[in-house]
């Protein structure tokens, strides 16, 4: 009996222990956010230049011939030939349900990497580009289109290492026998507003319109055109910072104690702050890569997830996971039916979001962050 009682002692404490932070307003988030998604992907394959009905549509993405076909998963994931299928299944699975496949993916990159952000600053309202990850991606971005256009296949790798190497530039600049989250983010000023410059001025320098054109959506935000190629592209990146910073959870925690009361408890704060940097690098950059520069996601997907399910950061990147896609695919909806058939950037309807809401949590706040 003793012994049948200390097993269950021991279960409910594994479960304590690694479930324990699973609440009903987690599992509210999670739910709601899959019904946004859903929902809203649904409606984005509903649309396009080759006319079907909705129940037509809906009945492409469900059709089991597709869903249940390894060698289709196989040709959508890993490339290759795609297997015979009836021509509106090919048009949804082919053209349409990867564009929503993308935005989940961005959607959940800009959240978690907007999370970490914030605590590696220690202010809610710092954002995955705080740290000037968009300047520099941009910078490279209109550099190839603009003067090194022959490299305009490497688009995607291009953008991410410049963002991370405007990272490395506001590091180091930043760097006073160790960093601060308050020299970061005006090392991220700093750097953000130079490349900007920098990047209005490239486009002085562009004779092609069309160039001109490509750098906007880039530069803006855009997922018109994603296909398959960009969900291979971005999906083992995603797997990976997602990982990193679930893994990481209890040092952003500690890291939102302050670097006394870290360093008190045994971490080494510079080395674990540029590494979960790193990690939101990958993440912003991995969205980058397929959508260009998306705004606003990253800032206010973590502080509407904060307050539904609080500050604890296992809880926190869960929510982001979910909900920064279900935001980043209704944009999609809007951006996609708002001025139809003309099909606008999704950085602006997030913009148009994220901008009144930046406004109210600006006036909100009491003290941003150290600044």
């Amino acid at each position: 009996m003793a012994t049948e009682t200390a097993s269950e002692t021991d279960a409910t404490s594994w479960r304590e222990q690694w479930f324990g932070w699973f609440d009903g307003s987690l599992f509210t988030l999670i739910v709601g956010s899959l019904a946004v998604i859903v929902g809203s992907g649904l409606v984005q394959v509903s649309f396009g230049a080759f006319s079907m009905s909705i129940v037509e549509a809906w009945q492409a993405v469900f059709n089991p011939n597709v869903i249940f076909n390894a060698q289709a998963w196989e040709a959508f994931l890993l490339g290759g030939e795609i297997p015979e299928m009836n021509k509106r299944s090919l048009i949804v699975w082919s053209i349409r349900l990867p564009r929503v496949f993308v935005g989940v993916l961005v959607g959940m990159n800009l959240a978690v990497s907007g999370a970490i952000f914030q605590s590696v600053t220690r202010n809610e309202l710092a954002s995955p580009f705080i740290l000037g990850v968009s300047s520099g991606a941009g910078l490279m971005i209109l550099l190839t289109l603009v003067v090194f256009s022959g490299l305009a296949a490497f688009l995607p790798l291009i953008a991410s290492v410049g963002g991370a190497v405007a990272f490395l530039i506001v590091y180091a600049i930043a760097w006073k026998n160790g960093t601060s989250p308050v020299r970061l983010v005006l090392a991220g000023a700093i750097v953000g507003t130079v490349f900007g410059s920098v990047q209005t001025g490239l486009f002085f320098f562009a004779d092609d319109i069309g160039v001109v054109q490509s750098a906007i959506a880039w530069t803006t935000g855009s997922l018109t055109g994603t296909d398959w190629e960009q969900v291979r592209m971005a999906l083992p990146w995603t797997i990976v910072a997602m990982g990193l910073a679930l893994i990481s959870s209890r040092q952003l925690n500690v890291l939102l104690l302050g670097e006394q009361t870290a360093s008190s408890l045994g971490m080494s704060v510079e080395k674990v702050r540029f590494a979960l940097s790193g990690v939101a690098v990958l993440a912003a950059a991995a969205s980058i890569a397929v959508a260009g520069i998306v705004g606003f996601v990253g800032l206010i997907v973590p502080h509407m997830v904060r307050n539904i399910v609080g500050s604890d950061y296992k809880k926190l990147v869960i929510g982001c996971v979910f909900a920064g896609p279900a935001l980043m695919v209704a944009a999609d909806v809007g951006a996609r039916l708002a001025l139809n058939p003309v099909q606008i950037p999704v950085g602006i309807v997030t913009g148009l979001i994220g901008g009144p809401y930046f406004l109210y949590l600006m006036r909100k706040q009491d003290e941003m962050g150290e600044i």
